[in-house]
């Protein structure tokens, strides 16, 4: 399996998450849309994060 890297830019808030939308990068994006929930993150969520997703 090769590495995937795809970036995220926030897109909105729910009541317990912060959701984030893939960034398109010239392909089609591997992963869509992320969620993440509000108290792995904190009050003041990252604008943009980065996921990497290999093999273990």
């Amino acid at each position: 399996m090769e590495k995937i890297e795809q970036r995220f830019t926030i897109e909105k808030e729910t009541k317990n998450t912060y959701r984030y939308q893939a960034e398109l990068e010239g392909k089609p994006p591997t992963i869509t849309t992320i969620y993440i929930m509000k108290w792995a993150l904190g009050k003041k969520p990252p604008d943009k994060i980065k996921i990497t997703v290999e093999e273990t």
